[in-house]
């Protein structure tokens, strides 16, 4: 859901205290993007000019750093973040057909979020459940030894 002028502008100002907080103690970049991400869900090119302005870092440099560390995510995602491990384990045990069947559920790809603003699918390389294989999580909800079967009954939870 969209937020509005009054909340995007609360959200700033949040932003605007913290990044003064910072300001003046070494390595702020990143806690400060952090922050950002927290409070909006992304890194928007009007929040990554703010933070330039604000601790005088060109925006390239932002970018670069967004663009680096996978933590940080440069589109809005969904309220549900479903990633499919596709690492070793979870890949030999099927993951990339559940993978398939959660794309085709929603109607989307890895790192798209769905038109109502409700699932994103991140690409995973391994969530530490190997065990499990194949494994999916949704938020903090976990998911394993999964068959492509089993997709369409999880997503309807949500």
């Amino acid at each position: 859901m969209a937020l509005t002028q009054e909340q995007i502008a609360a959200k700033n100002a949040e932003l605007e205290a913290y990044i003064s907080e910072q300001k003046d103690v070494g390595g702020a970049l990143i806690p400060v993007m952090q922050k950002a991400q927290e409070l909006f869900g992304y890194l928007s090119f009007e929040t990554m000019q703010l933070i330039s302005d604000r601790l005088d870092v060109p925006v390239s440099e932002i970018y670069g750093v967004a663009t680096f560390y996978a933590l940080f995510s440069l589109t809005p995602k969904g309220d549900y973040v479903i990633s499919v491990c596709t690492g070793t384990a979870c890949y030999v045990k099927g993951a990339a057909a559940v993978l398939d069947e959660v794309k085709n559920q929603l109607g989307i790809d890895s790192g798209e979020t769905t038109k109502d603003g409700k699932f994103s699918i991140q690409d995973t390389r391994c969530l530490g459940c190997c065990g499990l294989a194949p494994v999916m999580t949704i938020n903090n909800d976990v998911y394993g030894r999964l068959d492509p079967a089993d997709v369409k009954d999880i997503l309807a939870k949500y």
